[in-house]
């Protein structure tokens, strides 16, 4: 019966992981783990919303956007005109993040990446000028695990004097082995969540006189994963986020992608009451075919030195099969993944498409607004991730989250 489960929520969540890693994450990490608990198979209006996705996948059948998962970010953004815009973006020095930067340039969008990895990111700035000698890209290094890195980030924009008219919080790291960032925040959390809260809240201000000095709506993307459904228990574990007794690195990454959601939810909440001309969304890109096990393949080679004796030859030789199997798969379900043009698709969809104006607090997943969670759509743990998020970078910086003395 455990079996059984097993297998059927493998085939609903297709859409967003695919049957493929789900299967090989299980095999070379272990079954159990990364799947989600026979429970949550009972929520029948998620279930039904995971094997609409995989149809839609398979087939590429577009949905009401008129888009589907076999768009490309190219196709979405056709024709729009955005050259009275600027973006910031975070990662993007590969992968998703320097496609949605490519694209964006393309359209006209002054371009600013934010980026760990500046080498990177200056040969995807020189690829993008290759192709459009008229894009406008700018650079700054941002290391998103650091508080003291985020605030220099926005210093350095400020000093551009740039406006700002679209945040795409697209950075992200997954499936860490345990450890802490400089500011002492289990790294997963710190990064993809507690890093793109601050770097949001610093840079808000502008936002809003930029919307409101330009009439033109503002625009903030959180990029999530269909993973946040894999979460700890009671979805966010706010009196234990650095415990390591108790951490799964899968887990871990569920609980900062299901607080991406949460963070826009609140933040979309607040500044409709503001009446601020901004919103918030966040997005699910897809299974991209990216460097998904290269944490494993840091542990199995910690474990090799740690434990030699253990290692035997038959042993040793299943982890060189393991890539060659992978491969194999891959080949034979191909139709299941994403390549990085359709994985950038949904967010130069939501961050310039003029049918979403006004569209605020939803998430979306090829390129059509589809529901998330129970979690992710609690009002009330929203509000209480922000109040934590709040008092947790207070305690790392002694000042609040806008800069100023702490009067907490």
């Amino acid at each position: 019966m455990k079996l059984f489960a097993t297998y059927k929520y493998a085939s609903l969540i297709v859409p967003y992981y695919s049957l493929t890693p789900l299967f090989l994450l299980s095999f070379s990490l272990s079954l159990s783990s990364i799947l989600v608990p026979e429970r949550q198979i009972s929520e029948n209006k998620e279930a039904k919303l995971l094997k609409m996705g995989l149809y839609s996948l398979i087939t590429g059948r577009r949905g009401p956007s008129g888009f589907g998962s076999a768009t490309t970010a190219e196709e979405v953004t056709q024709g729009i005109d955005a050259t009275h815009l600027t973006a910031i973006i975070t990662g993007g020095a590969g992968g998703i993040g320097m496609e949605t930067a490519r694209v964006m340039a393309k359209r006209g969008v002054h371009v600013v990446i934010g980026a760990r990895n500046i080498g990177a990111a200056e040969n995807g700035k020189a690829e993008i000028l290759r192709q459009n000698t008229n894009a406008r890209v700018t650079l700054l290094h941002l290391d998103l695990s650091s508080v003291k890195s985020i605030r220099a980030f926005v210093r350095d924009f400020h000093a551009l004097h740039l406006p700002l008219n679209l945040l795409i919080n697209n950075a992200g790291v997954m499936f860490c082995p345990y450890q802490l960032s400089e500011d002492e925040i289990e790294l997963q959390f710190a990064t993809n969540h507690i890093g793109h809260f601050l770097l949001t809240n610093l840079l808000l201000d502008t936002m809003k006189t930029t919307a409101k000095t330009s009439g033109v709506e503002g625009r903030i993307l959180n990029l999530s994963s269909i993973a946040h459904i894999y979460t700890y228990k009671e979805g966010i574990k706010f009196d234990s986020i650095n415990d390591i007794c108790c951490y799964s690195d899968k887990r871990a990454y569920g609980q900062s992608k299901l607080a991406n959601i949460l963070h826009a939810n609140e933040l979309s909440r607040q500044l409709q009451e503001e009446g601020v001309n901004i919103t918030v969304n966040s997005v699910h890109p897809g299974l991209i075919l990216t460097n998904l096990f290269q944490h494993t393949a840091l542990l199995m080679s910690k474990f090799s030195l740690c434990f030699p004796h253990i290692i035997s030859f038959k042993f040793s030789l299943l982890f060189v099969l393991i890539p060659i199997f992978t491969g194999f798969l891959k080949f034979f379900s191909f139709y299941l993944w994403k390549n990085i043009p359709q994985g950038a698709a949904t967010t130069c969809y939501v961050a310039l498409h003029p049918t979403l104006k006004g569209v605020t607090g939803k998430y979306f997943a090829d390129c059509n607004e589809v529901t998330p969670s129970k979690l992710a759509r609690d009002e009330t743990l929203a509000q209480k991730l922000w109040d934590f998020s709040v008092k947790l970078i207070n305690s790392v910086s002694k000042k609040n989250y806008l800069g100023f003395e702490d009067t907490i």
